[in-house]
């Protein structure tokens, strides 16, 4: 395993020291593991995505009613 040192202001370590201390963390190294994990984890899913929208074709401008077709299906969920 490889060991690295990390600075952090007082208000970043603060906020580690809480979550650590809310019982949902043990220490600071399995906070900052379970951070990369979920950070290479969200990676791994947009990649195929932002690879599929670049093999989509030529982009078009959004009008209006694309707008409007998406808020109505937002405000319907």
């Amino acid at each position: 395993m490889t060991t690295f040192t990390v600075s952090l202001p007082a208000a970043l370590t603060a906020y580690l020291q809480a979550r650590i201390d809310s019982g949902e963390f043990n220490t600071a190294d399995d906070y900052i593991q379970a951070l990369i994990q979920q950070d290479k984890a969200r990676q791994e899913h947009l990649e195929p995505l932002l690879l599929e929208g670049l093999d989509s074709g030529e982009a078009t401008p959004m009008t209006a009613a694309n707008w409007d077709t998406i808020r109505a299906a937002v405000r319907h969920n």
